[in-house]
């Protein structure tokens, strides 16, 4: 008897190595033999992989050691208009000035806080299902997923209703301009979408300053005071309000999207467990916490290294490039029993698709009560769901995503 062949290798920074699918078979491989290893670039540099969970955990947690500012959170070295307008969104600040920005906006995204918008959310996700339910036949990813977080962040945010869809446009292209499909949207096809969004919000957020408040999160924001110990508190600048809004939409959309919908496509490839959330909606919480492991948005985040260090005993040189894997830590056999199943009862589950340490997503609560209201809703709305063609993924690096999705959607 010989032993099985390695999987064959993977570039990892290839979108078109995901078109099938993430190589999960090929990640365990590499966590069992080189959890952190050297990955060639096409621009002609490299980066290290960060594979084991464990590793990814302390990456995410030593945030001065591994920089989210100075190259940014994406693996490609960005032009400098763009890095710049990255370094004000708080995904790509270190501390302290992170901190600043956080702290002030954090009760705002608190459970309590999101928790009020429950049936907001729930009022919206009957909407889609009533109108979903009158074509029965619909491409998942965008006539169902990509309706809700679009509503819901230009609900709370007070944003223009005719805006939603250019403004959910962008926030796609951002994720997915690999896939020439996806890039390549509407009239505004030239514009860099990051740019061209945070162009969007500088204006609305000047002409928001200019009139009453409102009891929306817009005027929340521009409210609030920022500063620290070496500076008096004052406003967010147009330039920061606009950055920040970039990374508050871009997120509300499009990973909320994917969740939903590879969360659907999960279910369908698992009978028993739709079958098990049919028969106890109690589940659907823990349900959503799988499909984000099992499932993750995003396949990484970058971070550059600010001086020498170490990784599982490899050593690590300033200004190298580390991207921390999610799709690969969330499988980690060392910390998920059966880490490659899909188990809605799953617990506990410690995945790291929100973070963890000082960049655990601001969003987490709003995301998690959008996943639970919409799959509750969904469930009650059609006894039946099918599936009716081919499902296509996103050509992306970094996206871990579906484009379409065709389903039937029965009534009851």
């Amino acid at each position: 008897m010989t032993d099985l062949a390695e999987p064959l290798a993977v570039d990892l920074f290839d979108p078109d190595a995901f078109v099938d699918g993430p190589p999960h078979d090929y990640l365990a491989h590499l966590r069992a033999t080189q959890p952190v290893f050297r990955q060639a670039l096409a621009e002609g540099d490299d980066a290290w992989v960060v594979l084991r969970h464990a590793d990814l955990v302390h990456v995410a947690r030593e945030p001065n050691l591994f920089s989210a500012s100075l190259g940014g959170v994406v693996i490609e070295d960005l032009d400098p208009e763009a890095l710049a307008m990255m370094r004000h969104m708080l995904l790509a600040m270190d501390p302290p000035p992170h901190a600043d920005y956080r702290a002030p906006l954090s009760p705002h995204f608190g459970a309590r806080v999101i928790g009020g918008l429950e049936e907001r959310v729930r009022s919206i996700c009957r909407r889609i299902m009533a109108e979903a339910g009158e074509q029965g036949d619909v491409e998942f990813v965008h006539d169902v997923c990509g309706a809700l977080p679009s509503q819901v962040v230009g609900e709370i945010m007070g944003l223009p209703e005719q805006d939603w869809g250019r403004i959910q446009r962008w926030a796609e292209r951002q994720t997915s301009g690999q896939d020439p499909e996806l890039a390549a949207v509407g009239e505004d096809d030239d514009e860099n979408a990051m740019v061209a969004m945070a162009m969007y919000f500088i204006e609305f957020g000047a002409r928001r300053r200019a009139e009453p408040m409102r009891e929306d999160l817009t005027s929340l924001i521009l409210a609030t005071e920022f500063g620290r110990d070496d500076r008096p508190a004052e406003p967010m600048s147009d330039i920061d309000f606009g950055s920040f809004c970039v990374q508050l939409v871009t997120a509300g959309n499009d990973t909320t999207k994917t969740m939903l919908s590879s969360g659907l496509q999960a279910l369908l490839q698992h009978p028993d467990q739709l079958a098990a959330l049919r028969a106890d909606p109690a589940l659907i919480p823990g349900a959503v916490e799988e499909i984000l492991r099992w499932a993750n948005p995003l396949h990484y985040f970058r971070r550059t290294a600010s001086a020498d260090t170490e990784l599982s005993g490899v050593p690590i040189a300033e200004g190298d490039k580390v991207a921390m894997y999610y799709t690969s830590a969330n499988r980690d056999e060392a910390v998920f029993a059966d880490a490659q199943a899909f188990d809605v009862r799953r617990n506990p589950n410690p995945h790291l698709s929100f973070g963890i340490g000082e960049h655990f997503c601001l969003g987490a609560h709003l995301a998690r009560l959008e996943g639970r209201v919409f799959f509750e809703e969904l469930l009650a709305a059609f006894p039946t769901i099918e599936q009716t063609g081919d499902a296509v993924r996103v050509r992306s690096n970094l996206n871990n995503a579906l484009k379409r999705l065709p389903v039937r959607l029965t009534p009851a």
